[in-house]
């Protein structure tokens, strides 16, 4: 009786590990097709620092340039575009007046970015 119990767990056992083994798998494939997906979407998104940046080298302006227009450190627009900080609303608005856009479409850059 023993013998029968040990076999039918044992039966069980490689089934789960079968299965196991099937799941791993089929998720190991999901991903390696998805690569194509992962990397457009690592070259779409796009962050507030890098919609700053992207104007600023669209104005041929340098972050010191930018800095002095604005009153701040060259730190602090570095800090702005490599997203370690936000500007402050004011700030925001300073860039874009003097990018040549709205604050409105600088936010708006980011958030369909984020969102896909």
């Amino acid at each position: 009786m023993k013998t029968l119990i040990f076999g039918l767990f044992g039966i069980c056992m490689f089934g789960a590990t079968v299965f196991l083994f099937v799941l791993l798998i089929r998720a190991l494939l999901k991903y390696l097709r998805s690569g194509e997906v992962r990397k457009e979407k690592a070259e779409t998104k796009k962050t507030l620092g890098e919609a700053l940046k992207a104007h600023r080298t669209r104005c041929n302006m340098t972050q010191e340039f930018v800095a002095e227009s604005l009153g701040v450190s060259r730190q602090a627009v570095s800090k702005w575009e490599s997203g370690v900080s936000d500007p402050s609303t004011s700030n925001l608005l300073a860039l874009a007046k003097l990018y040549g856009v709205s604050a409105e479409e600088l936010l708006r850059e980011a958030a369909e970015t984020q969102r896909t």
